[in-house]
């Protein structure tokens, strides 16, 4: 059965970092694109940021410049690294990944990201 485990978030003051890990198992990771999601309290959930399995990478523009999304196959284990945060980043965050099978995805459990002072 395939998992998504994932790791990393917490509380973080405003312009601090933070780097969420998403670890593969049960599934060929080194084929598969790898996408973040987010959702605050009230609104939808949010792409922020997706690697290829190629490693090509693309964001949101609310996280662009900010958020840096990477991979290493040899892990299983997918990344996302948050700087310069703001509060309006706090949210549930999502790693997910897409098949052929399941084209609506495999997704992680969710890990808080709260910023604030």
């Amino acid at each position: 059965q395939v998992q998504l485990v994932e790791s990393g978030g917490g509380l973080v003051q405003p312009g601090g970092s933070l780097r969420l890990s998403c670890a593969a198992s049960e599934i060929i990771f080194s084929v598969f694109p790898m996408r973040w999601y987010r959702q605050a309290p009230g609104k939808e959930r949010e792409l922020v940021a997706t690697i290829t399995a190629g490693g090509v990478t693309d964001y949101a523009d609310s996280v662009k410049g900010r958020f840096t999304v990477s991979r290493d196959n040899s892990k299983n284990t997918g990344y996302l690294q948050m700087d310069t945060l703001k509060p309006e980043d706090t949210a549930v965050y999502y790693c997910m990944i897409p098949t052929m099978r399941r084209p609506s995805g495999y997704w992680g459990q969710g890990t808080q990201v709260t910023v604030s002072s």
